[in-house]
């Protein structure tokens, strides 16, 4: 089975975003999994106008890599 955990973080746009991602995902024959839980693709969705922001998401990426090192993380 394959997984894929999808994190929005950022504006309702990005949410509408990543729900579609999420849905395409599931189409090729993911299942969707929490975020904090091990998948074979992380995609995280985020927006970087600050610089709190740009350090939220690096640390996402770095959970991710953490929680599976040989996942496909997209950011």
């Amino acid at each position: 089975m394959k997984t894929a955990a999808v994190l929005t973080m950022g504006c309702k746009v990005n949410s509408y975003e990543s729900e579609g991602m999420a849905e395409l995902l599931e189409k090729d024959g993911y299942t969707i999994v929490d975020f904090d839980s091990k998948a074979d693709v992380y995609l995280i969705n985020t927006c970087t106008v600050t610089q709190i922001a740009a350090r939220k998401s690096r640390q996402m990426i770095h959970k991710a890599r953490l929680t599976n090192p040989d996942a496909v993380i997209m950011a």
